[in-house]
């Protein structure tokens, strides 16, 4: 039997493993060539972040919780794939001629040899956990692929599914019309670049304009000449396989734009007539941000807890709320994604499906033929299922059937359109569900809001007076503790006017016996909100102002996502 390495070692001397696990567990990293450390963490005998820390002690690499930094997606952009996926590593950041490197194995000395040799760079290790690692390897590698496409398809040539439908449609647009096509395949192929989630193709009188919403915001990007209004409305509706002929009332369609033969995208496409012609509003649908993980959303470690707990129960109904736009889909897919195994039959009614789940059976709602929230939860009842998500509960019937479903024996995930989360309990009141169907039913909710963060490269402490951050809502202790410090954006070239990237702002109630009793009682939404507080239960403000005082965000942006 080989003796125990040093780290194996350390976990049995500090009793987090027992010697016939460190064992198994150092024979079977070697069976299958993994790291020890990715097979400790596969197998589940010690938690990732405990893991880093002893290994931190151990070997005295400095320790990074890799989701207090924003990644540099240039550090990675001429790198070869194959070299993060073979080592297991990520460049993080530069300091002059030191590039340092993360991993989650300090042993693993030739990757950083690997990355000397491919940067021509010093390079020095730091540690992380396996778990967050894998995880943002797995984000750079998919930046990588997007990027490369952007500048190796032939714009010309990107392929749209439904080949023939396009053909079809497409007598109005002329072989010299070659730039048209062009240009509005740059523009999609720039969008997903960028990280946009939304483009806008702006008619006016004199002006036309495109738009990409980055990071919650409006940003003007082209503005094309105005004759060529008519040509790229046609060719975005012959993309999306839309009536050409129709130019009176809105439509929407759908594009699955081709990439290559492994990648695709696909966009959500809304025409709608207007003074001076079509405006075109595309949703980017990324299949990405649902398989980012629990741990990528922002939810603090208690709200995270409660909704994990939620999700492992075999019924109740979970809902999550906010206005359009505030992550409410991803929070449900993130939740879905964590249930969908094998054994588990899970079904969602959604209008439309925004993003394809393999192994999840889809429905998209269709009201002109019938095909209602009501009528598809009616089906999923009688097709066994474990696991029901409905897109949004919109009327009474709706909310009736999604009771009853979670009153026998199934879990019920599903939206509604409230401010916070007392309000959603009030709100199905109002519907007319009884209130011990509410109270027997709803087992926990979740409100939200996307918030931008700062940029970590130029963001700068920020001095306000005690006076204004006590009507901020900080506390007294708060504003007095050694480590408090307020940061402001500033703006750099590697961000959008000093924020990049969006975190999630949550109230995460559960619905507890003594709220249940306030419902029953006919109480109130302040008077549910009065126990959450003294339950501990944060609330939005609260929620926004904790990511203030960790430097994520800046309190414009909390004022801008919240209601003090």
């Amino acid at each position: 039997m080989p003796p125990l390495s040093g780290l194996t070692r350390r976990l049995v001397n500090d009793q987090l493993l027992n010697e016939d696990q460190a064992r198994e567990a150092q024979a079977k990293a070697a069976r299958s060539g993994k790291a020890l450390v990715a097979q400790l963490v596969e197998d589940k005998l010690i938690a990732p972040v405990r893991l880093a820390e002893v290994a931190s002690q151990e070997f005295g690499t400095p320790l990074l919780d890799l989701n207090s930094i924003e990644f540099d997606f240039n550090l990675v952009k001429g790198l070869n794939e194959k070299l993060l996926r073979e080592q297991h590593a990520l460049p993080l950041y530069k300091r002059g001629r030191k590039l340092y490197v993360a991993l989650s194995d300090p042993t693993n000395l030739q990757a950083l040899d690997e990355f000397k040799f491919a940067t021509g760079l010093t390079t020095e290790a730091i540690l992380v956990e396996e778990d967050k690692l894998a995880k943002a390897i797995g984000a750079a590698l998919t930046q990588l692929q997007t990027a490369s496409l952007g500048g190796d398809v032939e714009l010309e040539n990107l392929e749209v599914e439904g080949g023939e439908a396009e053909a079809e449609a497409g007598a109005e647009i002329s072989e010299e019309d070659a730039p048209v096509i062009r240009y509005v395949n740059k523009v999609l192929i720039d969008a997903i670049t960028r990280g946009a989630s939304d483009i806008h193709f702006e008619p006016y009188e004199k002006k036309y304009r495109i738009r990409y919403r980055m990071d919650g915001e409006l940003h003007e990007i082209a503005s094309p000449p105005v004759q060529m209004a008519a040509k790229l409305a046609a060719r975005l509706k012959v993309m999306a396989r839309l009536d050409l002929a129709e130019r009176r009332v809105p439509q929407d369609g759908r594009i699955k734009l081709k990439l290559s033969p492994v990648k695709a995208i696909d966009f959500r496409v809304s025409t709608c007539p207007t003074l001076w012609g079509e405006k075109i509003v595309m949703r980017i649908l990324d299949s990405s941000s649902a398989l980012l993980g629990i741990d990528a959303l922002g939810y603090e470690p208690d709200q995270k807890a409660l909704y994990l707990k939620a999700l492992a129960r075999p019924q109740g109904m979970i809902l999550v709320t906010g206005p359009t736009g505030s992550g409410k889909t991803v929070s449900l897919y993130t939740g879905i994604n964590i249930l969908n195994t094998e054994d588990v039959n899970i079904s969602t009614a959604e209008d439309p499906v925004e993003i394809n789940l393999p192994g999840i059976n889809q429905v998209n709602i269709n009201p002109k033929v019938g095909l209602t929230f009501a009528a598809a939860l009616r089906a999923f009842l009688r097709q066994d299922p474990d696991v029901i998500m409905v897109g949004e509960i919109r009327d009474l019937e709706t909310a009736e059937i999604a009771v009853k479903a979670a009153q026998t024996g199934h879990l019920v995930l599903s939206t509604l359109h409230t401010n916070d989360a007392p309000q959603t309990l009030t709100r199905l009141l109002n519907m007319g569900v009884p209130a011990y169907n509410v109270a027997s039913t709803v087992s926990l909710i979740i409100a939200q809001r996307l918030a931008r963060k700062l940029c970590p490269l130029c963001k700068k402490p920020e001095d306000v007076p005690r006076e204004e951050l006590l009507r901020e809502g900080f506390t007294p202790e708060q504003i007095d503790a050694p480590d408090f410090r307020l940061y402001k954006a500033v703006g750099c070239d590697q961000c959008n006017h000093g924020y990049k990237g969006r975190t999630g702002v949550y109230q995460v109630m559960p619905v507890s016996d003594a709220i249940a009793r306030i419902i029953m009682e006919g109480g109130n939404a302040i008077e549910i909100a009065d126990q959450a507080r003294k339950e501990g239960i944060a609330d939005l403000r609260q929620s926004a102002l904790k990511k203030v005082r960790a430097g994520l965000i800046d309190l414009t942006e909390a004022n801008r996502v919240t209601v003090e």
